[in-house]
């Protein structure tokens, strides 16, 4: 029982700690610096996505930037997915990436959406 006593206020002040710091909307020249690790992937962003998802005044929500991104992932990857390849508002259909598949896709998706760890 003493052992109970001890514990658990020790697991009551780790748990406090644990929280993660609020999200912070990021800046287009913060957007503008990631890139995805795997160098085709990167090819893949760079030569379709990064054109709209760095650009604030583009409306797309910004690579990286979970202020954005939370409330979409929310909604699903496979709703993600099937936006992408139907196009939705200004992005046409396929985000303009003639080369993607459904695998790129979803790694494009969790890479700006900050969910690729």
């Amino acid at each position: 029982m003493r052992h109970i006593a001890i514990l658990l206020p020790a697991l009551m002040l780790a748990a406090c700690g644990t929280s993660e710091a609020p999200l912070r909307p990021l800046t287009q020249e913060q957007s503008a610096a990631l890139r995805p690790a795997d160098a085709r992937l990167a090819e893949l962003y760079d030569n379709s996505c990064r054109a709209c998802h760095t650009v604030k005044d583009s409306l797309a929500p910004l690579t990286g930037d979970r202020t954005l991104w939370d409330a979409r992932w929310a909604q699903g990857e496979e709703a993600l997915l099937a936006a992408v390849l139907q196009g939705k508002q200004a992005m046409p259909a396929g985000g303009q990436c003639f080369t993607c598949t459904p695998d790129d896709y979803r790694a494009l998706i969790r890479f700006m959406a900050g969910r690729n760890k």
